[in-house]
């Protein structure tokens, strides 16, 4: 083991990582802001990665017009999702119940449309041109699509924060994930701001499915496996905690990239293994505040 090789399972654990947090933020948004557990979320991410395959593989968009495409669409998808269906359950009695049981069907309604539209066999999506090498360090070759991530994912960071920070809407979303009420009386429209603010995770989720699907076959079904790492990230992180999301996401990036390379074998078990830990010793999460930032 020398440096070049933990530069390499660094910068593969930091993929990982991005791609975690672009769906796992979104989720913790939901949760953070609406008290929403959008159990679906994860359909999200695959029908992101068909978009991102439709736009650019079939109709021969740019690869980066489509991942704007792609984040427009699914997040258009989602605010729909939130107007037509969540918002008529929000108030009632055991409301995180029925949350959990609509967003499931909802699972299973958006599997069968994509294997509808698209149908059952794998499908692939090309790397952007420019980013199809690799860049060497000394006997290692590092993907430059990897870097490329790794750089959105860090633009999203501040992008992110800057709008949750400094922006009215941003300070309104705060705001309302403290008491929804208050900043109703306020005048605040806060079931539009439940909206936005559902389209906007839902778009994130969106397209880390496009940028996910140059590195992973886009298959029916995609959406559980990222949804079961986007959770244990959340539990991680803390509940409703953006920046938990980011950090809980490098922790489990790392700990995969790394145990693929020591304990292939084990690999799949290290992050339940930490979940478990978490779970125990600080049930709340290790980044938990009582706030979205």
């Amino acid at each position: 083991m020398d440096a070049t090789f933990i530069f390499s399972q660094a910068v593969s654990g930091l993929t990982i990582a991005t791609l975690l947090f672009l769906v796992a933020s979104g989720l913790t948004l939901i949760f953070g802001v609406g008290k929403v557990f959008n159990f679906a979320h994860g359909s999200f991410y695959m029908i992101g990665a068909y978009f991102g395959y439709q736009f650019s593989a079939v109709w021969g968009t740019n690869f980066f017009l489509s991942l704007i495409l792609t984040g427009i669409c699914v997040g258009l998808v989602g605010m729909l999702m939130e107007f037509l269906f969540l918002r008529r359950i929000y108030g009632r009695a055991n409301e995180g119940g029925f949350q959990i049981l609509m967003t499931y069907c909802f699972i299973l309604i958006i599997d069968d449309l994509v294997k509808l539209i698209w149908g059952t066999e794998y499908k692939s999506l090309a790397r952007p041109p420019g980013f199809q090498g690799a860049f060497q360090i000394g006997d290692t070759f590092i993907p430059t699509y990897n870097l490329l991530i790794i750089g959105i994912g860090f633009a999203a960071v501040i992008l992110a924060w800057y709008i949750l920070a400094r922006t009215r809407p941003g300070r309104v979303a705060r705001a309302a994930s403290v008491d929804r009420e208050i900043v109703g009386v306020l005048g605040v429209n806060v079931p539009l701001t439940m909206t936005l603010v559902f389209g906007l995770a839902t778009a994130m989720g969106g397209m880390a499915g496009t940028l996910a699907a140059p590195l992973r076959t886009v298959t029916p079904g995609a959406g559980i496996e990222v949804i079961i790492d986007s959770l244990i990230v959340v539990v991680i992180g803390g509940m409703g905690n953006f920046w938990g999301a980011w950090l809980g996401a490098i922790l489990i990036g790392e700990v995969t990239a790394f145990g693929v390379a020591f304990a292939p074998k084990w690999a799949t078990l290290f992050s339940f293994m930490i979940l478990v830990i978490v779970l125990i010793f600080k049930p709340e999460g290790l980044f938990t505040r009582r706030k979205v930032m």
